[in-house]
């Protein structure tokens, strides 16, 4: 980029640059309109328009150009002059919502070569946000562009100056010599010394366990252990804070305010302010309030009927005028807690009852979101009868399932369960091993009563599932050592059997609703990719099952994760979903032909792959190349060494030494935080929505007979179910909380997709990505032409809720579809 260039400038020629700055916080627009909505919050400036900034910025902010090509006495690129920001521009249409644009005129003389960074304070006692420079009319050299990105405080608060370097892409070894030592120096900075309590201002990325899950000093019912740093409770890394430890446990920070960066706290929609600030609302104003109503018994804490559950969306439920008065002002969550003159509180309709109130209580429905719901990545393929258990029989004794021949071959359509399994038809939910160890402590609380759950189903000659039986088991009442006491419940459609088949599927879906929160969301796609953000940059809830136990078991989940089996590919070999096969598309011939997250899937991580490939090799032309990068080896082991530091010495971790060892963990990476995390998280609220078809607490066992509950159940099943599953007001939390979460900003970027053009210089590499773009935008139309196909029956099921939750694009709002662009290359 900077070779050979001479004679570029005459002496004190003025460059020309353009500055485009973003509003502090524009979540509401409507009522954030004037200069303060700018600058921050801390300063009252008289006006209502952008235009009255110009006087006040004066001198306020500055700007010194760094050479790139041009050297002083030690080395470092040449510093120009420093330069203030001058009037706003009013006419650049491309600006996105909330931002403006300002002039500024460098003095730049002929022997200071080309500019490659630049110097920023801010001389004002709040915050901005630095969106970009544009330089304008470089000789032999056109425009030069800056993506920042960036809010930048009051320069008091940092040790060295901020600079930001153009949009050119290196690796260390071709690093214009002069920009090296800033370039060093800014990676040492986002490093940090490990010391101190973060502020909100600071840039650092440091790591530390998972100290801060409870309160001991609020009682011994608020502790929670440590994860990470052990062998008992080994866990991901998170971002390090610096606060107080607590007065009882020195090695539990006191809760408080989770650190974020404050450039990975910013979106001005979404993220963090969207989603803190919407959660904070509920659980700071609203949920408290709700929960006083039912306090009072204004409204039952329980539902009676199916109907009531339906009445939700459909009608909502009246409450205190006062009530609805906390709720926050935030557009969001208006539209989320819609009221009308009686004051009613009335969510949106899930989909999954859009076309049908009853779809949810077939067994084609319940197997079919297992590989085309909210958490279609567990189920995996049977190899061996019974299922086995790996959990340490010296502990908890024989845990072989009790299921036998006879319960499954009543339902086999004449098949043997050897010759099934041989064919490849037989399939599990298996969560006994995840939930066994902890039944003991859940079931002694008075809220929560739960089993560890097998599911077994069978691959019809239509290519859906079927559930053959369910196995439903506790600890031994004895000792636990003595092993598990199980029954199994076989499928039914009239009679009490029925009812007890309904409630032995709800047992099952509150496991796979505790697992889809802990694991398939919370552990494999949000705690185990923290490390990587952490790295980079530096060179739930109550209303589940679990409980206060809920983050062990996260962490026993953790025990058997492994980065290698996180790429979709080798994720659907693993539970047996695929099998190598070279004449097949992608690679892999699926085992369930008609299994919509793996086949939408696959597509979505091919494109990935080969935009990686193609970005990555602009770079690296060699294994040696990979090698010798040393801010590559170090971003590795500190990923693997900290980030991962209690399974550091597993031996399938990529050794970062060739070329498709980096292709293949930056697609990995790439996967898990876009389109994993879009199948396991936007699906939420149309499916989970209806509590009835989700719960995600169990209250009580399948009565036995003889039992007054027994009884109940006899004489009025929707009662029965009812009082085993979610009640009312958790149900409302669970709703509240989803329905954000399941929602998409107006500013979301999505994968393949940028939200400034100029990201790059390269030119080969903007065209790689536009090939990935346009791939991705064939995906979308594939996808939707097999929602459409009738002879792909597990694309849309008895629900006729279609599988677009892989669709890679989407619109604002609750879609059930878009992949966001968490992390690109």
């Amino acid at each position: 980029m900077y070779s050979g260039v001479k004679g570029l400038f005459n002496r004190s020629q003025k460059v020309k640059g353009t500055v485009v700055l973003m509003r502090k916080n524009v979540l509401d627009i409507n009522s954030i309109t004037s200069v303060r909505g700018l600058i921050g919050t801390g300063i009252n400036i008289i006006g209502s328009t952008i235009d009255g900034l110009t006087s006040f910025l004066g001198r306020s902010v500055c700007l010194q150009l760094i050479s790139a090509t041009k050297a002083d006495g030690n080395g470092n690129g040449v510093v120009g002059k420093k330069t203030y920001l001058e009037g706003i521009i009013t006419s650049i249409p491309t600006l996105g919502a909330g931002q403006s644009a300002f002039t500024i005129h460098f003095e730049w003389d002929a022997d200071m070569g080309i500019p490659g960074a630049f110097l920023i304070k801010n001389y004002m006692q709040v915050e901005l946000f630095l969106v970009s420079l544009t330089l304008e009319d470089i000789p032999n050299q056109g425009s030069m562009h800056f993506v920042c990105n960036s809010w930048v405080y009051n320069s008091k608060v940092y040790e060295k100056d901020r600079i930001f370097f153009a949009s050119e892409t290196y690796v260390p070894s071709e690093t214009p010599g002069p920009l090296v030592t800033y370039r060093e120096a800014e990676l040492q900075a986002l490093r940090g010394n490990g010391t101190g309590k973060r502020k909100e201002w600071d840039r650092v990325y440091d790591y530390d366990v998972y100290n801060d899950l409870g309160n001991p000093d609020s009682g011994e019912n608020f502790a929670r252990p440590v994860l990470g740093g052990s062998l008992t409770h080994p866990y991901p890394r998170r971002g390090r804070t610096g606060r107080k430890p607590t007065k009882k446990d020195p090695n539990s920070e006191k809760p408080g305010e989770a650190y974020i960066p404050r450039d990975e706290n910013f979106g001005h929609l979404k993220s963090s302010d969207f989603l803190t600030y919407g959660l904070k609302s509920l659980t700071r104003s609203f949920l408290p309030a709700l929960k006083t109503v039912f306090d009072i018994n204004f409204t039952p804490n329980e539902f009676d009927s199916f109907e009531e559950v339906r009445a939700l969306c459909e009608g909502g439920i009246k409450l205190p005028t006062d009530i609805l008065s906390k709720i926050s002002p935030l557009p969001v969550l208006k539209e989320i807690f819609r009221t009308d003159g009686e004051s009613v509180l009335k969510f949106s309709v899930p989909d999954l009852i859009k076309v049908s109130k009853s779809a949810w209580m077939t067994d084609e429905e319940f197997a079919r979101e297992m590989i085309a719901g909210v958490n279609p990545c567990v189920i995996r393929r049977l190899q061996e009868f019974p299922p086995q258990s790996k959990l340490d029989p010296s502990v908890y004794g024989d845990q072989t399932s009790k299921m036998t021949i006879d319960h499954l071959e009543i339902n086999l359509e004449g098949l043997t369960v050897d010759k099934a399994i041989k064919d490849q038809r037989l399939f599990i939910l298996d969560h006994h091993d995840t939930f066994m160890p902890f039944l003991r402590r859940i079931d002694e609380s008075k809220s929560s009563k739960a089993y560890a759950t097998r599911t077994i189903l069978f691959l019809k000659d239509d290519g859906t599932l079927k559930p053959l039986a369910i196995e439903l088991s506790l600890p031994h009442p004895g000792q636990q050592q003595l092993g598990a006491y199980s029954k199994v419940i076989l499928p039914a459609n009239q009679g009490v059997e029925s009812t007890i088949w309904l409630l032995a599927k709800a047992h099952v879906i509150v496991n796979d609703s505790c697992y889809h929160q802990l694991i398939s969301h919370w552990l494999n796609t949000h705690a185990v990719i923290e490390p990587f953000v952490i790295a980079t940059n530096r060179n739930l809830k109550k209303t589940f099952l679990g409980g206060k136990y809920a983050v062990e078991i996260s962490s026993s989940g953790y025990k058997n994760w492994v980065f290698l089996d996180q790429a979709l590919p080798a994720d659907l070999i693993k539970r047996g979903m695929a099998i190598e096969d070279s004449s097949c598309p992608n690679g892999l011939r699926l085992v369930i032909e008609d299994y919509p997250y793996a086949v939408d899937g696959l597509e979505i991580w091919d494109a990935i792959k080969t935009w990686v490939q193609e970005y990555v090799s602009l770079y690296y032309a060699t294994n040696d190349a990979i090698k010798k990068d040393h801010e590559l080896q170090a971003w590795w082991k500190e990923v693997v060494e900290k980030g991962h530091g209690d399974l550091k010495d597993k031996p399938w971790w990529p050794k970062m030494q060739t070329l498709q060892e980096l292709i293949q963990s930056c697609s990995t990476i790439i996967w898990i935080a876009s389109a994993l995390h879009a199948a396991v998280n936007f699906g939420q609220y149309p499916y989970g929505g209806f509590i009835l078809n989700r719960p995600t607490l169990s209250r009580r066992w399948i009565p036995e007979e003889g039992t007054p509950e027994y009884d109940e159940m006899t004489k009025n099943p929707q009662k029965a179910y009812l009082r085993t599953i979610t009640p009312k007001f958790q149900a409302l939390v669970d709703l509240s909380v989803i329905e954000i979460l399941s929602r998409h900003a107006s500013d979301e970027v999505y994968l393949g997709q940028r939200d400034n053009p100029n990201w790059t210089s390269n030119p080969k590499a903007i065209e790689a990505f536009k090939k990935f773009g346009k791939k991705l935008a064939e995906i979308e139309t594939k996808i939707s032409e097999r929602n459409h196909d009738p002879n792909l029956r597990n694309r849309t099921g008895p629900a006729q809720l279609p599988y677009t939750v892989l669709l890679p694009t989407s619109e604002t709002g609750l879609t059930f579809r878009g992949i966001p662009n968490s992390i690109s290359i």
